[in-house]
């Protein structure tokens, strides 16, 4: 296994001795702007956290896992932290949570916390464009599972839903019902659960014999208020869509919000289905149509996996993808 950096690593990197390093970490004396700014570059090339880490070495280990995640950007997020908690506590240990507020930056700094507290592994529910972090959790040895945005990675344990043909079989059920020109509300881009979402949409539309048309795609960027300006621009074409597939409930709602400020009547003037079944879907009238991801058993595994690769770093990394059920009800305009 890698190991960690030391301060030595990063006075070597920088140029500078220890006790510098010591006192641009520790702020114990004034360092010349040049000489902090090559140590700090240092830090962010080694990854360099502190000495908490080694000294947690020689206890043991700590029975601490992190959960990096954005709480925003997942509105099932108290089920998903319930199972992980329970899980944990099962197996001994207790779970050290932060917000990554869905940022790289926000991320990074988020996870090198958590480091700093000595976790022994890591859950992560990763931004767009954050390879960098993942690779750093890899080069640095420390056991670590992604959660629900799963990338082509084959260096790291993941759990999640089953994207492609989930959404497919939403977009051919609205084809089914007569719909020839369905809209797609997707998430934000550079995730690969908004490009498998909007692969299975596409695929939904051959397999419902309909031909692809890009303006007919719109990102939401997975944000209720990106949801809702989708929304309008779908609904502002000459020949609007008379269905809507909706790539998460966080966008779900910015649509709901639009569909009706329009006057519009969900399920008789505008069919629309989504994908995550939060606790409000069957709620709203008339209730949603939409793909239940299997939260709580995603949390389980994840966990599982984990402890897994704690006890074993030098298993076969695992990609575990759970699939979604139909939650078949009005919003698609079928009968309840």
């Amino acid at each position: 296994m890698p190991s960690r950096p030391t301060q030595k690593d990063v006075a070597d990197l920088a140029g500078v001795s220890i006790t510098t390093v010591s006192h641009v970490v520790n702020g114990t004396r004034a360092v010349a702007p040049e000489t902090k700014a090559a140590v700090l570059r240092a830090i962010e090339e080694t990854g360099y956290t502190g000495d908490a880490i080694a000294r947690s070495l020689v206890t043991g280990g700590t029975r601490q896992i992190g959960v990096a995640i954005s709480l925003l950007a997942n509105p099932y997020f108290a089920a998903l932290m319930q199972a992980i908690e329970r899980e944990a506590a099962a197996a001994g240990y207790t779970v050290l949570l932060a917000d990554t507020h869905d940022t790289v930056k926000t991320e990074q700094e988020t996870v090198r916390t958590l480091r700093s507290r000595r976790v022994e592994g890591m859950l992560l529910t990763p931004a767009a464009g954050d390879g960098r972090v993942i690779s750093e959790l890899v080069s640095l040895g420390l056991p670590t599972v992604l959660i629900d945005r799963l990338t082509m990675r084959t260096d790291v344990d993941q759990v999640g839903s089953e994207n492609i043909q989930s959404t497919s079989a939403l977009t051919e059920h609205l084809a089914s019902l007569g719909h020839r020109r369905i809209g797609f509300v997707g998430g934000m881009p550079g995730l690969a659960t908004s490009e498998e979402r909007t692969l299975g949409y596409r695929l939904g539309l051959g397999r419902g014999g309909l031909s692809w048309n890009p303006e007919l795609v719109v990102s939401g960027h997975s944000s209720r208020e990106g949801g809702a300006a989708a929304t309008a621009k779908l609904l502002s074409l000459p020949d609007r869509p008379t269905a809507l597939v909706v790539a998460n409930d966080s966008m779900m709602v910015g649509v709901l919000h639009e569909v009706r400020r329009r006057g519009l009547r969900v399920g008789a003037d505008l069919a629309l289905a989504g994908f995550d079944d939060v606790e409000w879907s069957d709620l709203v009238e008339p209730p949603l149509t939409t793909m239940a991801q299997p939260i709580e058993e995603i949390g389980r595994r994840a966990v599982r996996l984990l402890l897994a690769r704690i006890k074993d770093p030098d298993r076969p990394h695992e990609t575990i993808r759970l699939p979604p059920r139909l939650m078949h009800r009005a919003s698609c305009g079928c009968a309840p």
